[in-house]
């Protein structure tokens, strides 16, 4: 075993020869990785030789294959290395973890939990090479940083550190923003120091009767602070009041904590003598210090200005121990390194087995709005909070989602409903028979997969309306029957189709039998033959009234008896004053009065000419008005309003008005119901509608 002056370079020897044909992705030698590592270990954090040497040992068994052994190194870096390699085979990708999880296995594998530490200083020296990885490999480290190191460093005290990452962080994943707020950093810093001096004037006299040494200087917040900070309260930088805190470090003997203590307080009651404190916002983490070692007094004063300023006060073995952590106790002179180490060892492992300990709100937290996924070969895909697995499979591709049966999620079989989480690792399974069902609509939340879930659903739809459509007509050959468009509709609704498309789609899909519709004809046909008698006598008596009103077989119309026994206007056309029009004597309403362009009237007139009655409209229109429902296509939901103002111009009153969308063309249909006294002024309304912006189509029901 070689002495500890000499361990590190041969380590190092050791990896500069293994590692001699390797380079990083910027094709410089892969040496300069361990090296700039061995660096941040020894000179930013302060641990032992033994760290160091295992950082190049590490590097040298994971890249080329070289084998460490206790009997040459020792068994303290065998450990190190071991627990570090078993960490870099431990990636998202691969462990299908969550990031709690993951950093279970990082403390599991961390049986010296100075491993976890080296760790960290790996992935530090990783952030602050991102320029050279490839941007997808650039997207997961940063992803990684966020959920798994920059909260173990926060943990462990490794502030400086953690907010190294965060602002490296912020600048690729926010880069406008960092910029904006480095930037204003920068412009206020001669501002932050004039305000310093002002601030410490009146407190010089004091602070030197009293005999007590410091240093001040400006503590400025990190970029990615500020930016939470900007983001949950919802303020301009400006609106971030603490940016910067003043920091007295008082230089006292390190060993003395209790001199330590006085002294912080009475530099305390000399800054609240001076200033108008808020003493709401005290924190005092000298007298109870936080779980990772961090200790300080903070509070808030109001200058002469009446600005508030946030002062820290500390000593120096405090504000060394806040910005490098524990391990900067071996810093100190007189300070037994084995009782510092212990010391330090034990907060470390219980950081990290009590996550959270500290206040969860300080931790980094990716964005609430999304959640980032992982599939098995490790590709990132971002999605919306609270997608499941459908959503992932219709962001993978829109066959994938049509037929996904499931998936392992981490591992774990989950069903197609699993809501997924950042971190989580999916692989999705599919079958060619399964379908999209309309109970899918209610399990995704992504646009593209809702969007694509209609589709789907439509597509089926019209598919097995054609299937039931095509079986109907068959049988209705089969069986020589006929099913009009009008005992067509009434079949529909009372068998509650909304649409047309449904009800053949319903045949299709074998879940209306198609004897139903057999049977409803049939019925229909039997009520008409016992009917028939009854309708001959109705047209006989009309027939007579007409004889006593007037000289020729026409039946004259007028408003004003529309809702007597005499006839009734047809809702299949809705006639209005004016409109070319005919009479059906029905066989059990009377007659009814049909448009000659009704859907219905070619069949009536060649099917029934015996039961057609001729009519005509009276000389003049009365007070009465008539119902004629409009149908409207428009390119912009907005259009309705103006197509309300137009209306509105007319002797004409709206009685309902539906705005439907359509998403597959990008249109929106209007279906709109009028009450008017004539053709003249529905032909006045059609007229000005169809000029209007926006709308495509307009046509008479």
């Amino acid at each position: 075993m070689n002495s500890s002056t000499d361990i590190v370079a041969k380590a190092r020897e050791v990896a500069v020869a293994v590692l001699r044909d390797q380079t990083r992705y910027d094709g410089s030698p892969f040496i300069g990785h361990p090296d700039a590592v061995a660096r941040i270990v020894q000179e930013e954090i302060g641990l032992p030789e033994e760290c160091i040497a295992a950082v190049y040992l590490h590097e040298a068994s994971r890249m080329g294959g070289y084998e460490v052994k206790a009997g040459e190194w020792g068994d303290v870096i065998c450990n190190l290395v071991d627990g570090l390699n078993k960490i870099s085979t431990v990636k998202p990708k691969d462990t299908r973890l969550e990031a709690e999880n993951y950093k279970k296995l990082i403390i599991q594998y961390s049986r010296d939990p100075r491993v976890t530490v080296l760790k960290l200083a790996d992935r530090l020296e990783v952030m602050r090479s991102l320029p050279m990885f490839p941007k997808s490999n650039r997207e997961q480290k940063i992803l990684e940083t966020l959920m798994l190191y920059i909260p173990l460093a926060h943990q462990l005290g490794l502030y400086n550190m953690k907010r190294e990452m965060e602002d490296i962080y912020l600048n690729y994943a926010q880069p406008e923003q960092y910029r904006l707020i480095t930037n204003k950093l920068k412009a206020g810093e001669k501002d932050r120091e004039k305000l310093m001096a002002e601030f410490i004037e009146p407190l010089k006299r004091k602070l030197s009767e009293a005999g007590i040494q410091y240093k001040l200087k400006i503590r400025t917040k990190a970029a990615y602070s500020i930016w939470q900070k900007m983001v949950k309260q919802k303020v301009p930088f400006e609106g971030v009041y603490d940016v910067f805190a003043i920091r007295f470090i008082i230089d006292c003997d390190p060993e003395d904590h209790k001199q330590e203590k006085d002294l912080c307080w009475q530099v305390y009651s000399f800054v609240t003598e001076e200033y108008e404190p808020d003493t709401k916002r005290l924190r005092d983490w000298v007298t109870n210090p936080k779980p990772n070692g961090y200790e300080s007094l903070h509070i808030t004063v109001k200058n002469r200005d009446g600005a508030y300023v946030e002062v820290q006060i500390r000593t120096k073995r405090m504000d060394d121990v806040a910005e490098n952590g524990f391990a900067s106790h071996w810093s100190y002179k007189g300070i037994k390194r084995e009782e510092s180490l212990d010391t330090w060892l034990k907060s470390v492992r219980y950081a990290l087995e009590h996550p959270g300990s500290d206040n969860p709100e300080d931790l980094p937290q990716p964005p609430d709005q999304e959640i980032f996924v992982f599939t098995p070969t490790g590709e990132l895909r971002i999605l919306s909070a609270g997608a499941t697995v459908l959503d992932f499979a219709f962001g993978i591709h829109t066959n994938i989602g049509a037929h996904c049966v499931g998936a392992r999620v981490n591992g774990k079989a989950v069903s197609i409903r699993e809501k997924l989480h950042t971190g989580d690792v999916v692989e999705i399974q599919t079958s060619k028979n399964q379908h999209p069902a309309p109970d899918w609509i209610n399990w995704v939340v992504t646009s593209k997969a809702r969007s694509k879930v209609k589709q789907a659903l439509a597509a089926q739809e019209l598919s097995r309306a054609a299937d039931g459509k095509e079986i109907l007509e068959r049988r209705l050959k089969n069986w020589k029957l006929e099913l009009p468009d009008e005992m067509l509709t009434e079949l529909r609704k009372k068998l509650n189709y909304p649409t047309l498309t449904g009800f053949y789609a319903a045949i299709g899909n074998e879940t209306l039998d198609v004897n139903q519709v057999k049977d409803y004809i049939l019925g229909e046909e039997a009520r008409h033959a016992a009917s028939v008698e009854a309708a001959e006598a109705v047209m006989a008596q009309a027939k007579q009234r007409r004889a006593s009103e007037a000289k020729d077989d026409i039946l004259v119309l007028n408003a004003k008896n529309v809702k007597g026994l005499d006839y009734k206007m047809s809702k299949c056309c809705n006639p209005v004053f004016g409109d070319d029009v005919f009479g059906f004597v029905t066989r059990t309403d009377g007659i009814k009065i049909h448009r000659i362009t009704c859907p219905n009237a070619a069949r009536l007139l060649e099917l029934y000419p015996y039961r057609i009655q001729k009519v005509k409209w009276a000389d003049t229109p009365s007070s009465g008005t008539f119902q004629v429902g409009l149908k409207m296509v428009v390119d912009e939901e907005s259009a309705s309003g103006r197509i309300l103002e137009t209306v509105g111009q007319f002797k004409a009153s709206i009685r309902s008005f539906t705005v439907t969308d359509n998403p597959r063309n990008g249109t929106w249909e209007i279906a709109m119901k009028l009450s008017v006294p004539s053709n003249l002024e529905l032909d006045k309304v059609l007229s000005q509608l169809r000029t209007l912006k926006h709308v495509i189509k307009v046509t008479r029901q």
